[in-house]
């Protein structure tokens, strides 16, 4: 029997509840007339339970997802979705600037390496819990992680308790890696650039729409992502796809789509963070929308090519609400990095911190990629290792650390030959005529979008 994976209701319930507890919500009765019934825990790593559920326990999780909506929320005013809002809660949001230069062709292609690096390095350990990626790592004589993880000399007992991602694993651990598989964090930096290319600067959140239903497999899509697709499939009109039936509306899937606005920014962190929002908005809200605008205008200050890391992350800051709590976990996620030696204590410290979230969400992750890029003070190898070490959504993780450090790198030579050498300059994907292409041209592409001010209808 098909099992599609993070649409059916009976799944999506648990994932509601959890959302309500988090933002503020009293969903306790209705918690109560679930389990009462029989109905099941969201699943805990995978996207949907192992069996399916009768018709009357999915007709009432429907109903109560429906019911879930209509609970008031308790930090709304804190957590505004509105851009008008979000900027009326940041004191500190950056003045439009004097044009900055544009980023280089070769410090965008060192980004692009960067990114799809630090992607693949996460990938065979995506979904693992911290201890089996610390157990793999050192099994395999690479802890603290320092290179590509490998099945080399891993004990068979140890496999079995904590096997590779299945998917992952046949192209990205070391002994496999042959050019750059396909992966949705380099997917949706791709659509970004069609985006660009169709609907200029100006694009809107519908725009956003149309191009995913014409380039984007389903398939292709996850979680909050994939109730958007849905929800555009069945007639409701974005923001609103963002809202219905859709639990993952705060986890990471915005924040991995957020490089292009940033690197086609320079300079200018508010119009990054900006074009972050529209695009985010198809599917996320609140702090999902936050942690994209902060991943935008921390690179677009990062492409200037003059900012430091903590410049950068400070920015970042500047475009999400200072009473949020993606806000209070990047403050504490760099205070931990700032003044502790260890970065292994650092992340068990976030995981006690924000061990009430999924695995996705975009606070613990947020939090985890703004300690790495910190505590590697922008170090390349070291802020994805880091990034990647810590585990929960280890490929997005290692994706957004490795495209903001490489582009602080400034050029593809700057990066390891490690690193770069197995990726064969070729990224395999799904979306339009991009399969196969090189990341030098994906550079030229993007640098030539910089400054693109026009529409095209």
């Amino acid at each position: 029997m098909l099992r599609l994976t993070w649409v059916q209701p009976e799944d999506l319930l648990g994932h509601e509840l959890a959302q309500a507890y988090q933002d503020g919500r009293a969903p306790e009765a209705i918690a109560a007339r679930w389990h009462a019934a029989g109905g099941p825990k969201a699943p805990p790593r995978a996207g949907t339970s192992p069996t399916p559920a009768s018709r009357y326990l999915r007709a009432l999780a429907g109903d109560l997802l429906d019911e879930l909506a209509e609970l008031p929320g308790g930090l709304a005013d804190a957590e505004p979705t509105d851009l008008g809002q979000i900027r009326a809660h940041c004191p500190d949001w950056p003045a439009r600037p004097v044009p900055a230069p544009a980023p280089t062709q070769t410090q965008l292609e060192a980004a692009w390496l960067g990114r799809a690096v630090g992607c693949l390095l996460g990938k065979p350990v995506e979904k693992l819990p911290l201890e089996g990626i610390r157990d793999l790592a050192r099994a395999g004589g690479n802890w603290p992680l320092h290179t590509w993880f490998t099945a080399r000399g891993v004990p068979d007992d140890l496999l079995r308790t904590h096997p590779w991602n299945r998917r992952s694993a046949p192209t990205s651990l070391a002994e496999n890696i042959d050019g750059m598989p396909e992966d949705d964090d380099l997917n949706y930096p791709l659509l970004n650039l069609l985006l660009l290319q169709r609907y200029g600067r100006d694009f809107t959140t519908a725009d956003v729409a149309r191009l995913w239903l014409d380039e984007l497999p389903a398939g292709r899509t996850f979680t909050a992502e994939r109730v958007a697709y849905r929800n555009l499939l069945t007639g409701i009109e974005p923001p609103h796809t963002a809202h219905h039936r859709n639990p993952f509306r705060e986890w990471i899937g915005a924040l991995i789509r957020a490089d292009v606005h940033g690197w086609t920014n320079p300079g200018d962190p508010a119009a990054a963070a900006e074009a972050a929002h529209r695009d985010a908005t198809l599917t996320h809200t609140a702090n999902g929308v936050f942690a994209a605008m902060f991943a935008a205008a921390t690179i677009a200050e990062a492409a200037t090519g003059h900012g430091d890391i903590h410049a950068c992350l400070r920015t970042g800051l500047t475009v999400v609400p200072p009473a949020s709590r993606l806000a209070e976990a990047i403050r504490h996620a760099v205070h931990l990095a700032r003044t502790t030696k260890d970065f292994d204590t650092v992340v068990d410290a976030l995981h006690t911190a924000h061990r009430a979230y999924h695995w996705v969400h975009a606070l613990p992750n947020t939090a985890l990629i703004a300690a790495a890029l910190t505590h590697a003070n922008g170090d390349f190898s070291g802020s994805i290792c880091r990034a990647v070490s810590g585990g929960w959504d280890t490929d997005s993780n290692g994706a957004t650390a490795g495209s903001v450090a490489g582009l602080l790198t400034g050029a593809p030579a700057a990066l390891p030959d490690r690193w770069t050498t197995p990726l064969k300059n070729r990224l395999a994907t799904s979306v339009a005529d991009f399969d196969g292409i090189g990341f030098d041209t994906l550079a030229q592409l993007t640098h030539q979008l910089t400054h693109r001010e026009t529409r095209h209808p």
